[in-house]
């Protein structure tokens, strides 16, 4: 397991992230997919944070990404959800109903790796009792 290491932390932080087009339109082609990993991909590289994994439908997407303490889930999907957007309108492509969102304001996100919760109970449970 590669865990990032930084000045003052190392960590394996990871997360699931589903962002859904606005009305839940099926709206995204395979170009628009393309666009908007592109665009996802280069606020990763600008923020510090990894897409381990990009794949989308026609009303929504899906991201594995890697990130840092540093950063919240909330910095990252605004940032992911806010350029992709941009990038995605820019390129010609349609958005819902004509809309200037391309996203709902809702998105879902879960932590994800390591252990199963009942593995780390476990383990914190049995720790040596101080004298």
């Amino acid at each position: 397991m590669a865990y990032r290491r930084e000045n003052h932390s190392v960590s394996d932080l990871k997360a699931h992230l589903i962002f859904v087009t606005k009305y839940r339109q099926k709206v995204l082609s395979a170009e628009g997919l393309k666009v908007i990993e592109s665009a996802c991909k280069a606020v990763a590289l600008k923020m510090d944070f990894q897409i381990l994994e990009f794949n989308g439908e026609a009303d929504h997407v899906h991201l594995l990404v890697e990130y840092p303490p540093k950063l919240s889930i909330s910095q990252i999907v605004n940032a992911l959800k806010g350029v992709s957007s941009r990038r995605y309108g820019q390129s010609g492509l349609p958005k819902p109903k004509g809309k200037a969102a391309l996203w709902t304001p809702a998105h879902f996100s879960a932590s994800v790796g390591g252990a199963p919760i009942e593995v780390l109970k476990r383990y914190i449970q049995d720790q040596e009792k101080p004298p």
